[in-house]
Formats: structure tokens, C-alpha cells, sequence
């Protein structure tokens, strides 16, 4: 079953995230897409003190199934099994909504709490990244019986809260605070952090104008 809700506040989930999204994703991603990769990112963090554990960067350089989240779950369980927590007892954090694939990542190695700072639609419109949605709407998105096409746009992608876990997005996170001032100083941490990603995206774009070689298929 999903896990319970956190008994870690808005407040201190955003600002571990963001911290170790803007010192430790951000320059990992910034090699990363340099070389090829995507801009995808992610960490994983012990629930109790929220101390991030891993964090990784998307590698498809090496492989088109190393997305950020796959290579960060990889990289977790190549630690030496001692010492390192359940993934029931973790919060993943991934910097883009997953995409099919790593949703079962995330799923199956039994990670039941997840958050995001980009959504789907972010990555198509402002990383020129269509994949995640395509995917999700052509393999998975069923018509059902007397289905239209406004219907079928309705549905949602995926169940944010089921069985498994749940997830949410930072904005979500923000939305949470009921103080107006401190909900306005976390809107605009989560809007300074976003923006170090510009330049990253100019990097990628550039990379594949010029024919940067890498795995991935979908770029």
C-alpha cells in the first residue's frame, strides 16, 4: 500500500529539495547534458532527517534506459546493502514528472512517496521534451466505451495517489502552506531553482542541432 502522509512539513521537504536539486543535481546535470544527455535528474532521501542518500543524473549516453530516475535507482542499489535504509523508509525526487518508464522504476523498487519540480507539460513545453506525454497517451490512455476525444483528453495520465504511492509536484507542496508570506517565499525559491535549468536546456537543444552522438532514441 501507499505510505501514510509524511510526517515531514511542506516547508522542510522544499527546502531539502531544492537545496539538493540546485548543489548537487543541477552540476551533475550540467556534465551530463554537455555530452548528450537529457536534463533529468532525481534523488533519493532517508524519510527520517530527509538526508539525500543518491543522487543522479540522466546518463543516456551510455544507455536509452538510464534515465535520470532509472540511473539514480541503479546507483542506490549498487551501495553495499548494509547501512543502506528500506525504499518504503525513502522519499524520492525527481526534478521532471516520470515518464512511464520510471514510474515503474519507482514502482517497482518499492519507493512510495515521490515529488517533482517539472511537470509533463513543462518538459514538452519549455524543454521541447514531448516524449513522457506521447508515451502515456498513445500506449496507455485507453479509449473507453463512449469515449470523445474531449473525454479522453480529460483523464488524467496516471493515478497521482493508488495502491503503490503517491506523488505530487513542489507546486502542490507550496500550495500546502497556508501562510500567504511564507507560501510566497517558497513559490519564489521553487521558481529561482527552475530557472537554473534555462541554460541547461539551451545546452541540450544545442547539442542536438549539432548531432551530439548519444543512445537515446527520443531526443
Amino acid at each position: 500500500m501507499a505510505a501514510p502522509a509524511t510526517a515531514n512539513t511542506p516547508q522542510a521537504l522544499l527546502a531539502k529539495m531544492l537545496e539538493v536539486n540546485e548543489k548537487q543535481i543541477v552540476p551533475l546535470t550540467a556534465a551530463g547534458v554537455s555530452s548528450g544527455s537529457k536534463v533529468f535528474g532525481a534523488a533519493i532521501f532517508e524519510r527520517d532527517g530527509l538526508a539525500p542518500h543518491t543522487v543522479a543524473t540522466n546518463n543516456e549516453r551510455a544507455s536509452p534506459l538510464l534515465h535520470g530516475e532509472i540511473n539514480c535507482i541503479q546507483t542506490f542499489f549498487a551501495t553495499p546493502a548494509e547501512g543502506r535504509p528500506a525504499t518504503k523508509d525513502c522519499i524520492f525526487f525527481c526534478t521532471h514528472e516520470p515518464c512511464s518508464l520510471c514510474l515503474s522504476g519507482i514502482t517497482w523498487a518499492g519507493f512510495r512517496e515521490f515529488y517533482y519540480l517539472f511537470t509533463y507539460e513543462d518538459s514538452r513545453d519549455l524543454f521541447a521534451i514531448p516524449y513522457d506525454i506521447d508515451i502515456l497517451e498513445s500506449v496507455f490512455r485507453v479509449p473507453a466505451p463512449g469515449d470523445t476525444p474531449a473525454t479522453l483528453a480529460d483523464r488524467p495520465l496516471y493515478n497521482k495517489t493508488n495502491k503503490f504511492f503517491t506523488s505530487a509536484s513542489l507546486a502542490d507542496l507550496v500550495a500546502q502552506i497556508e501562510d500567504p508570506t511564507e507560501r510566497a517565499h517558497w513559490a519564489a525559491e521553487v521558481a529561482r531553482v527552475k530557472a537554473l535549468y534555462n541554460q541547461l536546456s539551451e545546452t541540450y537543444q544545442e547539442g542536438k542541432k549539432a548531432g551530439t552522438e548519444t543512445s537515446s532514441v527520443w531526443k
